[in-house]
This record gives structure tokens, C-alpha cells and sequence, in this order.
């Protein structure tokens, strides 16, 4: 008989201890650590102070990873839609006349690019899995002293970019290299605000890094020299050359440049740069029992009057079919000034502007045969 001490035999303790250890950790693999503080955007870790946050929640822990960039990206999205009126003086001469909502295009492809560089600075912190609702959730998270860094790396690069072509505008005697480095500080000017506008809401202050140019300043410069030493005179010769001729100088005066008449030659004198080109439609023959079709072509040429030197080229074309000859040459009629208005002017202007170079001469295969080589 046992007096005192425990019923049971040493093994048996052990086994009791075992058997409590397994459970309790049965139970934290059944039911994961307890709910994080920041799921409910509560962090001791991860201070306001000194980090921005996002919670991602998803089916999946890549989609809820996901949903935590995103979620810190929302935080300069809405800041940079606030500011975008700053920058619409801008966006007006670079798309004259388009639509609000082809501007706010451009709004956004800007923002795209900054969101990208700021989520550079953006990691994944913790993920936790809800066994209740199986749903995983993601914290992402952004060091504001490291993120600030980087982007006023960013920033001062973008000023000595901007300054460097500010001077050589203000210095040039040739109107092409004058433009092309009045656009060049333009477009960095907006991408130098956007991180100025990142760099608000990193730091707790909610100060940025004032520019020595504003946007509205360097884009009426280019605007009025644009008005008054650069313009432009269309010359088209072919079939349909009036309607043609009509819908190309819309399109070059929709990407900013300025397009005389006529008149205002014979008054000012002769323009600084001549686009002049021709057209052409002609039916074909093709294997189709239903249809007749109708080819267009155009090639044009950007001239200096003065020395007749061609500085950049371009040559488009197509066909298009209907039930007559007579509706598809319709038809080509209004395919062909559609892009002439768009693609034609966008690569006129492009070239212009110095962000793509045009050949010399137009020798693509859509550039139209010469007479008597249909």
C-alpha cells in the first residue's frame, strides 16, 4: 500500500506530460497563432510613424500579397489625383483639343510609372491565415526614411535633367533643338511632380521639394514658340488632297503644333517646316467573289523650305473592301483621313519633338508606286 505521492506509475506521468505538449501544439496547428493587430490596421511593429501599410485579404496568399501593394499604392493614387489639375496646362499642349478623358489617359500612364518606382520600396511583412473564413491576409509595408531616400534620388536627378535642357533651350539658335529641349523638361517636369507628390505623403511633415520651374511656366514657353517660330505649313497633292490635307493639319494641331493656311503665309511669310506629300487610291484586283476593294497610300516628307533638306519622312497605306467600287473607295476615303489624322500626325509630331527619329526617306511598302506601276 502507497502512502502519499501519485497513483499512478512514472511512465505514466510521462506519458500525461506528452500528451498535454501534444495538444497544445495540436491546437496551434489547428488553429494558427492568434489574429495579428494588423489586420485591423493596428501595428506596435509597424508604427504610423515610421512605416505606410496596406492589408491584402484573398483566397490565396499570392492574391492577398497582391492586395497589400495595391493597397499601398491607393494611398499615392488618391494624393496624385488630387494634384492633377497642377499638371493640365501641360497635358493640353501636349494633346490640344482631345478629350477629358484622353487627358486623364495621360494622368494615368504617368501616375503608373511612379506608383511602379514607389512599390520598389514596398515588402511583404507578415501573411496570416484565418482558418475561419480561409482567407489568407498580406501586410505590406514601406519604411517612410528609406522610401524617402530613394525618391529624392529620383527627384534630384529629374532637376539636373530638367535644368540641363531649360539652359540649352534658352541658349540654341536652332528651333528644333530649341523644342525638343522644351519638351524634354516638360515631360520630366511632370514626372519630377508626381514624385514630389509621393514624397508628400511619405513624409509625416507633408512637405515636398519645391521645383525652380512650374509646369504652367515651361509649357506656355514651348506654346508660344511653338505659335511663333515653328510653324508649319501642309502641302498635299493627289486624289482627294483637299479632305486629306484637312484632316492631317487637325491631327498635327491635336498633338500641339501650329498649322498655317494659306492665307496667313501669303501675310506672315514662309512657314519653318513644310509637310508635303501625296496620295493616291486605285482599285485592285482581288480573289473575292463578294467584295471590291480599293487601295490607299501616302508618302510625306517634313521639309526645311529654305534648304529643301528632309528631315524625316513617313509612309502609310491600306486597302479596304465593299459591295462597289464606289463604297469602298468611300470607304479607303475615310480610313485614310482617319489615319492620316491620328498615325501619320502622332509620327510627324513624335519626330518633331525629338522622342522618335523618322527616316530620311520613305521606304516602307505601303509608300505609293510610282505612276504607271500599279
Amino acid at each position: 500500500m502507497r502512502v502519499g505521492g501519485s497513483p499512478f506509475g512514472p511512465g505514466t506521468a510521462v506519458f500525461l506530460c506528452l500528451l498535454m505538449v501534444f495538444a497544445s501544439t495540436a491546437c496551434t496547428w489547428f488553429t494558427g497563432k492568434g489574429k495579428p493587430g494588423w489586420v485591423d490596421s493596428r501595428s506596435a511593429e509597424y508604427p504610423l510613424t515610421q512605416y505606410l501599410t496596406g492589408v491584402g485579404q484573398a483566397d490565396t496568399r499570392s492574391n492577398a500579397e497582391d492586395q497589400a501593394y495595391a493597397a499601398v499604392a491607393r494611398i499615392f493614387k488618391a494624393k496624385v489625383a488630387a494634384q492633377a489639375k497642377d499638371w493640365e496646362s501641360y497635358l493640353v499642349v501636349e494633346n490640344h483639343g482631345v478629350s477629358n478623358a484622353e487627358r486623364r489617359l495621360t494622368i494615368d500612364n504617368v501616375t503608373k510609372v511612379s506608383t511602379e518606382k514607389v512599390l520598389e520600396n514596398v515588402r511583404i511583412a507578415d501573411v496570416w491565415y484565418d482558418a475561419d473564413s480561409r482567407s489568407y491576409y498580406a501586410l505590406g509595408v514601406m519604411n517612410r526614411s528609406q522610401a524617402e531616400t530613394a525618391l529624392m534620388e529620383k527627384v534630384s536627378t529629374l532637376d539636373r535633367a530638367i535644368e540641363a535642357d531649360v539652359v540649352d533651350s534658352r541658349q540654341t539658335t536652332d528651333k528644333l533643338a530649341k523644342v525638343r529641349a522644351l519638351r524634354r523638361a516638360g515631360r520630366n517636369l511632370v514626372l519630377r511632380e508626381v514624385y514630389n507628390t509621393d514624397l508628400r505623403v511619405i513624409r509625416l511633415s507633408g512637405q515636398g521639394a519645391p521645383s525652380v520651374y512650374r509646369v504652367n511656366e515651361l509649357s506656355g514657353e514651348l506654346e508660344q514658340f511653338l505659335a511663333t517660330n515653328l510653324v508649319l505649313a501642309v502641302q498635299v497633292s493627289g486624289d482627294h488632297a483637299e479632305p486629306v490635307g484637312r484632316a492631317l493639319e487637325e491631327g498635327l494641331i491635336r498633338e500641339g503644333l501650329h498649322v498655317t493656311t494659306k492665307t496667313e503665309r501669303e501675310e506672315a511669310g514662309s512657314p519653318e517646316l513644310i509637310v508635303r506629300g501625296t496620295v493616291r487610291l486605285f482599285p485592285i484586283e482581288v480573289r473575292d467573289p463578294n467584295f471590291k476593294y480599293v487601295r490607299w497610300c501616302s508618302d510625306f516628307e517634313v521639309v526645311e523650305p529654305g534648304t529643301q533638306r528632309v528631315v524625316g519622312a513617313t509612309a502609310h497605306g491600306g486597302r479596304e473592301g465593299h459591295l462597289t467600287e464606289r463604297e469602298a473607295t468611300a470607304k479607303t476615303l475615310r480610313v485614310m483621313q482617319q489615319e492620316l489624322s491620328t498615325d501619320v500626325a502622332k509620327a510627324i509630331a513624335a519626330h518633331i519633338f525629338g522622342e522618335v527619329a523618322l527616316p530620311q526617306t520613305a521606304t516602307m511598302p505601303a509608300s505609293c508606286p510610282r505612276e504607271g506601276s500599279r
